[in-house]
């Protein structure tokens, strides 16, 4: 007797059966390593991104001003930069900030030595003689640290400073105080001589 046509249908053999769970079994471990390459690579890929509090270090001789740092660190976090990245950043402007403030203050003190040889009080054609008699009241009532202040600040060049030192001297100056200079003492020649001269030690 022939078996049912619907029989033969829903019986596959022991063959089929057997080929097919090792292929299904294949299949699954395969999509698994591939998704396990595939989230590997994305941590891989993913950016590491701001931290929590940047640890930045200054260059060697300096400190970072607290506002400058405050807003430096507010913008690399904005671009969500590492504290790497951050660093980096740092230590090439460093240099070239340095470079800007140095040529800025150098600027100001000439500004300031030019007004001061044009001053309408003590410069002019008598400036050196005016600087001298400066001098005699840096001399008299500055102490070293007020001329180390002087020179290390760059403020001796303004030409209010010299103008009050000018002033005092005037009232003190001895009558033996003639061209400038003391007799028996050789008188500086220009102005950055007679600079140097009226806050040195």
């Amino acid at each position: 007797m022939e078996e049912n046509l619907m029989e033969q249908a829903t019986q596959p053999n022991e063959g089929e059966q057997t080929s097919t769970e090792p292929e299904q079994q294949g299949s699954t471990d395969q999509a698994q390593e591939q998704q396990q390459d595939q989230q590997e690579q994305e941590e891989v890929k993913a950016p590491e991104g701001a931290p929590e509090k940047y640890e930045l270090k200054a260059p060697e001789g300096e400190e970072f001003d607290s506002s400058f740092l405050k807003t430096y660190e507010e913008t690399a976090r904005e671009l969500n930069m590492t504290n790497e990245a951050a660093q980096k950043m740092i230590d090439k402007l460093s240099p070239v900030l340095q470079q800007q403030t140095v040529e800025r203050i150098e600027a100001i003190r000439s500004e300031w030595a030019e007004a001061s040889k044009s001053d309408k009080e003590f410069g002019g054609a008598k400036l050196n003689e005016n600087l001298a008699v400066a001098k005699t009241a840096l001399d008299k009532f500055g102490t070293p640290e007020l001329k180390q202040l002087i020179n290390d600040s760059g403020i001796g060049n303004h030409p209010e400073l010299i103008r009050f030192f000018y002033r005092a001297g005037k009232a003190i100056t001895p009558d033996d105080f003639v061209g400038g200079h003391q007799e028996g003492k050789a008188a500086p020649k220009n102005f950055n001589e007679y600079a140097s001269a009226l806050y040195s030690n």
